[in-house]
Formats: structure tokens, C-alpha cells, sequence
């Protein structure tokens, strides 16, 4: 077989004129030595690889770090660079090189050589990008290093620092590394480009030169290295990679291999263009960001060819990887390279149907370059399945279809919605088994049963998807998978479809639960599926900032001096009134909230639990953060659950205001307009204003806003306006504000008061809302340090002697902000065991 000798990169397209005339010849054997394949493709395309996003992750968390054991560390970095230069003393010649000709040769060759292949390549792109990457490695060190010399650590900047760097602030980190770096990066892959890979050993060794002979810092190399990967990683997803997969006459030679002589070619151009991470088509089996194409071999016999190119699979495999981190006690698939999940993909097509299971009719498969080809017959199609049309003879049909296929050991373990497909236009099936297994267990095939139970609710009803399934599974099965009806066992997209809410799930689960027989002792305990949660990861974040913030600001010798100083009984009432302001701030929440949703301690605990976020948000960011989570699991729906927060905020800040104004005008104090910046807020406000105006200026961006945003705010602003326009409720959160600001108020005057000092305590009130506001204005986790400063300083101001003015804010912040956080993490286990928060 002879085939164009046109490159697929030019758009092939090879024709026979007397094939052309007379295509029934194209089916004899006397032409099949002389007839040239028809092959229509699209040129290989820069491809962006989602390989290199974790690649530049994993090199930020590299490079974070080396940064916090250089800081806090700082003996083990000496002892590493200590046993470096002990280890290179019989390399003693090595003092006596000349390193900034030594650098200079190691940037010139690297450079040179590398380029000088890349343009041989004719790959223009490609060095323009790795050019780019040089400069912007250079720029980037530069900007680190004089972020670093900034923040003023003595220990982390005497770690970096070293002899080849120089005094500059811009030349703390050795930028040789991070330019180089970031250029190899690029220009790579090394097993494509010998001179990158040349390069990279190059510089390595270069790199321990350097350090032996004390001339570059170990921290400081290190982080240069983890700069450079961040920033060549990053380019090199932007502007793409080139695509190593086979493409047109390469791809019929691949297909020649396998026994298949190419008569026609044609790419799909159209298929898998949607725009989405993962791209999928019914016409392979739902392969996962395959390339298609429509293939006729010169027996006249059609074919669908799937193409499955490494950099494409990246996606898909981590998917895998988040499905295997999210599920606990589930196994599920990892297939690290393409040949691996098109060889797995076969074998499950051939294993269902050896055990009787109707499948798409599948050739062979193949692997060439960075590319695996998995063949199918045109003798079945799979089609799309019409889900709003479903009727029960259907779903009867796909119950048994994957209990057929659970019995013999296979799960599928990711039904969505695209996965229910009809054979040859008559047979509902379940397509796409490449992310299933054999010899599965239990726990998979609950899961299977549980995706397709719950995809069939949204579909046809809970009460018609139970009685079908009672008919095929039987009770006991129904049953046995209840535990195991969760939202973490449920694909997003069938959470997507039109007949799917939220409580679909419960309702469900209740209809399961009334199967068990009356006598039976056993609870249907749900199985913990989720090992990870967005609830989990910010507890997990929230505690590691608290943990950093009581180490790094707690002051236990001044706060245990100031107790120690304290009046007692004093101390206490300002406790209590901290108590007191939780129940102000529950009665504003309550007033917003229906009478069937208000549980009294549940919202007391929502309240003590923002003591725990302040430890980790900015002051009146934590308690909104809690406020609308808390919403959300006492059943209402976004809009109405910001809503109401919103007017909690507009509640409470309305209050504040009319207070200072209030106290201020009849007290005579003019500490207000002494204190407001009043040049930085007009400028804040313009700020905001000219990027709003710059944002509706540009016409995609104001269609974007007007279209998508505009409504959310309109619905949003509509309820809220509803809210506060309701008498009654919106008294009831002003008498629950005016309760919060008294409280603090009070609390301040309180500690004074500890510590022997006696104020009006209507003064004492109007000047710490105002300090305290102006404080917590400032992001920092609850204020912390801002509002210290800004009280210590109001009340010295105003005559209060500063020993005292100190001690008292120490008391209050104990009493208000650090004794909070335990008794707030105890109120947010309480909220979680609950299902509240």
C-alpha cells in the first residue's frame, strides 16, 4: 500500500482520479496495491497539557517550603550547607574556579545549544515561548527577592543570602537558576530535546559547584529551581505543547499494522468540541478527549477509529486521581498513560461481552508515538439515549443490564447521564466501562446500583425508578445499597439534570428505609463515602491559620500580666458580656429567619462559632461566612440564604452607625472626624468606581455582567429589600444590634473598670465602637493586631493613662477574641455533628 507522501500537517487530502470515477473498483484486489488512501485530517495543534498545572503546584508547595525552614529552620540549613562544602573538600580545586565566568559559560551554552535545535526544528513558536520563559524567570526572581528582603525576616534573608548575590534587594536568589530553569522548562520536553536534557544536568552540576564553594545558598538555589519550574510550567500550559500523537498517513501506517488497509480516512472535525476539560462522544464508548474518525478499509467495510494522544489523557487521569482522593472505601481506577486506558478500555468491552452483555462491536487496538487507537465496528452504534422519554420497560431494562454485569464482577463506577446510550438505536445500554474494573467488590457494585437508581429518579420519578428496581434487584438488594445513597455517591451531572433537587436524595433513602420489615433490629447507618468535603477542607484550613495565628501573635507573658492585674469579678462581667453580644447578633439572624427554621441554641452556636472563623478571617468575614452556611443547611437556597445575611450586615452596620452619630452629637466628642481618613475612604470609593465604569466600558464584559450577573442581583437585591421592609422582623434585628453594641461596648468599660479606672461609660462606649470599627476595618484574622493598636491609642488619646489603656484592651481581646476560639470550635463540632454548618 503506498500513501501520500504529503505531510498530515498540510492538511491531507489524496484522491484518485479513476477511483474517483469508478469507486467500485476500490474493492478489488488488482487495485489495492496502486490506490492511495483518501486521508482527511487537521494539522497537530499546540495541545495545553493539564500535567503541567500540578507540575507548577507541586513546585509552589516545593518552594513555600524551603521558605518556611529557611525561616524558621535556620539551623537545619546551615547544617545542610555545612555538610555540602565537608563533603566537597576533596574537591579543593574547585575554590580556585572562577565562578562568574563559570556562570556566564553555563548560561551561554545552554542557551545557544538549545536554541540552535529548536530553530533547526523550524519550531518558531516554540522559541519565542522559551525566550519568553528566560525573561520572565529573570523578572520573577527579581520580584521574589526583593519580596522576601521586605518582609524583614533576618533569618530567612541570611539564609538566602550569599556570596554570588549581592546587597541588592532584587539579587537576594541566585536568578541564573530560576531564567535557566524556567527556559529548559519550555523549551522541553527533554525526551524530545537532547540539548534540554543536556541543559538541565548542566545546570545541576553547576548548581553544586557553586554551593561548594560557598558561592550560591542551598535555600537559595533550592527556591530559584522551585521559581523557575512555577513560571516555565505555567507559560508552557498557556501557550501549549507540541503534540507528540500520530496524525494522518501515520495513523493509517498504524492501522496497516493491525491488519486494516485505509481507503478512506476523515476526521471528525466537529466531534468532542465542546468546551470542557473532559470531551466525550457516544460514537467511541465515551472515550475521554479522544480524536474520531470515520475510517473505510479497501474491503469496503466502515470503521469509527478513537484516538487517544497522552496529553489529551491528562485530564481524564485526573479525574481519576480527585474521584480516588474524594471516595473513602471505594477502589477506583488510575490509568497514568493513554496505552493504559485504551488496552483496559478493550479488555472491558471483550469481558462484557463474554459474559453476554450486548456491547459496541470492537476491532483492535493499537499504539504508536504518544498516541493508542482503539478501533470499532460500524456494524453497531451506539446513539444518544432521549432520558426525558424514558419509560419503565427501558429502565427495567438498564436495571438488569448492570446487575448482569455487577453478577459476573464488573462495576462501571461513574453512571452519568452520557452513559445511558441506546445500541443500534433499540436497546438501552450502559456505555463507557473505561473508568470500571472486574473482580470488583461490594462497595462498587452499591455504588454502581446507587448512580443508576439515583440517575433513573431524576428521570422517570422516585416511586417508578423504586418499583422497577424492586422488580429486577429485588428488596433485599434495595436495602443493602441504602447506606450508600449520599450526594458524594451521585456523578455531578446527574445532580445537573432538570428533574434532580435536593431533596431527592432524602426522599430516596426514606422510600429504601420503609423496605425493611418491621421486626428487623438493624438501622440503615449511612456509609462515610466522602473522604474529602469542601466543609473539611475549610475546617482544616481555618484550624491550620488558627494554629499559626496563636503561635506567631499570641503574647501569653503580657495577656497572663494583665489577668493577674485584673479585678476579677470585673474580668468576669466582661466575659459575660461576650456571651451577651452571641445573643444580640442570634436575635438579628432569628429576625430574618421563618419560625420553622429558628432553632434557638443552633443559632447560638452559629454565632459562638464565628469565635472560631475570626481566628482565620478578617473581622465581620467570619461570622458572615457562618451566618450563610448555616442558612444554607436550615434549607434555604443561595440567593435567599445571602440575602438574608446581607440583611443581618445592613442590620447591624445601620445600628452602628446611628449609635456613634447619636452618642457623638450629644456627648460633644468630636473623636469622629478626627479619626476618619477621609482622604483614603473618597479614595476608595473612586477606586471602586472606575473599575465598576472600566469593567462596563469593555462591551464582552458588560454583556457578561448584564446577562449572567445582573439578574443574581436583581433576585438578591429584591429579597433583601423584602426583608427589610418588613417592620416587625427588621425591629426586632435593630433591638438585636443595638443588644451587640452595648454588649461590646460595655465589655470595654468593664475592663477598664478592672483595672480600677472609672469612665463614663456612654463616652467610653461611643469612643471604643469607633476604634474598635475603624480597627476591624483593617484585614487581618479578627482585627488582630489593628484593633489592639487602634483601642490602646483611642483611649490614651482621650486621657486614659496607656499602662491601663493596654491592659484593659489585653482583657477584652481574652475575653472577646482568644477565649472565643475554643469555646468556638466547640459550637462548630456541635453545628457539624448536627448537619447545621
Amino acid at each position: 500500500m503506498h500513501h501520500n507522501p504529503a505531510s498530515p500537517t498540510e492538511g491531507i487530502e489524496s484522491k484518485d482520479a479513476n477511483a474517483r470515477q469508478h469507486p467500485e473498483q476500490a474493492c478489488q484486489p488488482e487495485h489495492q496495491e496502486t490506490r492511495q488512501p483518501v486521508i482527511h485530517d487537521i494539522a497537530p495543534r499546540r495541545t495545553r497539557d493539564f500535567t503541567d498545572l500540578t507540575h507548577a503546584f507541586a513546585a509552589l508547595l516545593g518552594m513555600v517550603a524551603v521558605l518556611l525552614i529557611a525561616a524558621y529552620l535556620n539551623g537545619m540549613t546551615k547544617g545542610v550547607e555545612t555538610d555540602a562544602r565537608n563533603a566537597g573538600q576533596a574537591l579543593d580545586w574547585l575554590m580556585d574556579v572562577p565562578t562568574t565566568l563559570l556562570q556566564q559559560l553555563t548560561a551561554v551554552c545552554i542557551v545557544l545549544s538549545v536554541l540552535i535545535q529548536i530553530l533547526m526544528n523550524r519550531e518558531w513558536l516554540h522559541s519565542v515561548v522559551s525566550i519568553l520563559a528566560l525573561l520572565s524567570g529573570y523578572g520573577c526572581c527579581a520580584a521574589l527577592s526583593a519580596g522576601l528582603h521586605a518582609t524583614g525576616s533576618i533569618n530567612l534573608i541570611s539564609a538566602l543570602a550569599s556570596n554570588g548575590t549581592g546587597a541588592s534587594p532584587l539579587s537576594l536568589l541566585p536568578d541564573m537558576y530560576a531564567g535557566l530553569g524556567a527556559f529548559l522548562t519550555v523549551a522541553g520536553p527533554r525526551r524530545i530535546h537532547s540539548t534540554v536534557r543536556w541543559g538541565w544536568n548542566t545546570l545541576y552540576i553547576v548548581a553544586a559547584i557553586l554551593i561548594i564553594v560557598s558561592w550560591h545558598s542551598v535555600p537559595g538555589v533550592l527556591v530559584s529551581f522551585a521559581l523557575a519550574r512555577v513560571v516555565g510550567m505555567l507559560i508552557r500550559f498557556a501557550a501549549g505543547s507540541e503534540n507528540k500523537g500520530i496524525w494522518g498517513k501515520h495513523l493509517a501506517e498504524a492501522l496497516h499494522g493491525i491488519g486494516i488497509d485505509v481507503a478512506s480516512l476523515t476526521r471528525r472535525i466537529d466531534a468532542n468540541n465542546e468546551n470542557a476539560v473532559i470531551q466525550t462522544c457516544v460514537d467511541d464508548d465515551l472515550i475521554e478527549n479522544s480524536r474520531i474518525y470515520d475510517m473505510t478499509d479497501t474491503a469496503g467495510t466502515a470503521y469509527v477509529v478513537s484516538v487517544l494522544d497522552d496529553q489529551k489523557h491528562s485530564a481524564g487521569y485526573f479525574s481519576q486521581l480527585w474521584q480516588w482522593i474524594k471516595l473513602n472505601g471505594v477502589v477506583v481506577r488510575r490509568d497514568r498513560s493513554a496505552q493504559d486506558a485504551m488496552h483496559h478500555h478493550l479488555a472491558m468491552i471483550l469481558g462484557l461481552r463474554n459474559a453476554g452483555l450486548q456491547v459496541p462491536s470492537v476491532y483492535g487496538a493499537a499504539d504508536a508515538a504518544e498516541s493508542s487507537i482503539l478501533v470499532f465496528n460500524s456494524t453497531t452504534r451506539l446513539t444518544p439515549c432521549d432520558l426525558h422519554h424514558l419509560s419503565d420497560a427501558q429502565a427495567r431494562e438498564l436495571l438488569a443490564y448492570l446487575k448482569h454485569a455487577n453478577t459476573r464482577g464488573y462495576t462501571h463506577r461513574r453512571i452519568t447521564p452520557s452513559t445511558i446510550a441506546m445500541l443500534d438505536g433499540s436497546t438501552p445500554v450502559i456505555a463507557g466501562w473505561q473508568n470500571g474494573d472486574c473482580a470488583s467488590n461490594t462497595a462498587n457494585m452499591a455504588l454502581d446500583k446507587v448512580q443508576l437508581l439515583a440517575l433513573l429518579c431524576a428521570c422517570i420519578g422516585v416511586e417508578r425508578s423504586i418499583a422497577a428496581a424492586r422488580d429486577i434487584w429485588g428488596d433485599a438488594t434495595l436495602i443493602d445499597i441504602a447506606p450508600f445513597v449520599q450526594k458524594a455517591a451521585v456523578p455531578a451531572a446527574t445532580r445537573a439534570l432538570d428533574g434532580w433537587d435536593k431533596h431527592l436524595l432524602g426522599t430516596l433513602r426514606d422510600q429504601l428505609k420503609t423496605l425493611l420489615p418491621e421486626d428487623a433490629d438493624e438501622q440503615l447507618e449511612t456509609v462515610t463515602l466522602s473522604r474529602f468535603s469542601l466543609r473539611s477542607f475549610i475546617a482544616l484550613t481555618l484550624t491550620i491559620v488558627a494554629i499559626a495565628v496563636i503561635f506567631t501573635q499570641l503574647r501569653p507573658d503580657a495577656m497572663i500580666q494583665a489577668i493577674r492585674n485584673a479585678n476579677p469579678w470585673w474580668a468576669l462581667l466582661c466575659m459575660v458580656f461576650s456571651v451577651v453580644a452571641w445573643i444580640g447578633t442570634g436575635v438579628t439572624l432569628a429576625a430574618f429567619m421563618d419560625r420553622g427554621k429558628r432553632h434557638p441554641f443552633g443559632i447560638f452556636c452559629s454565632q459562638a462559632a464565628s469565635g472560631f472563623t475570626a481566628v482565620s478571617m478578617p473581622a465581620g468575614v467570619g461570622p458572615a461566612f457562618v451566618n450563610l452556611q448555616f442558612l444554607r443547611k436550615s434549607g434555604y437556597k443561595n440567593t435567599a440564604a445571602t440575602a438574608i445575611m446581607s440583611a443581618v450586615v445592613v442590620s447591624q452596620a445601620l445600628t452602628t452607625v446611628v449609635l456613634l452619630l447619636g452618642i457623638g452629637v450629644f456627648s460633644g466628642r468630636n473623636t469622629l472626624t478626627g479619626m476618619v481618613p477621609t482622604n483614603t475612604l473618597i479614595i476608595a470609593i473612586a477606586t471602586v468606581a472606575l473599575v465598576i465604569s472600566l469593567a462596563m466600558i469593555i462591551p464582552p464584559v458588560r454583556k457578561t455582567i448584564i446577562t449572567t450577573y445582573l439578574p443574581i442581583i436583581r433576585s438578591y437585591a429584591r429579597q433583601l429589600i423584602e426583608m427589610l421592609t418588613k417592620p416587625k422582623e427588621f425591629g426586632v434585628a435593630i433591638a438585636g444590634a443595638i443588644i451587640l453594641n452595648l454588649a461590646i461596648g460595655m465589655g470595654f468599660w468593664a475592663a477598664l473598670l478592672a483595672f480600677g479606672y472609672r469612665t463614663n461609660p456612654i463616652e467610653t462606649m461611643f469612643i471604643f465602637i469607633l476604634a474598635n470599627t475603624l480597627g476591624s476595618a483593617v484585614p487581618t484574622p479578627g482585627g488582630l493586631g489593628a484593633i489592639e493598636a487602634a483601642l490602646t491609642f483611642a483611649f490614651s488619646s482621650v486621657g486614659v493613662p496607656a499602662a491601663v489603656a493596654l491592659s484593659a484592651t489585653l482583657l477584652y481581646r481574652i475575653c472577646f477574641y482568644w477565649l472565643r476560639i475554643p469555646l468556638g470550635a466547640l459550637a462548630m463540632q456541635w453545628l457539624d455533628r448536627h448537619n447545621l454548618i
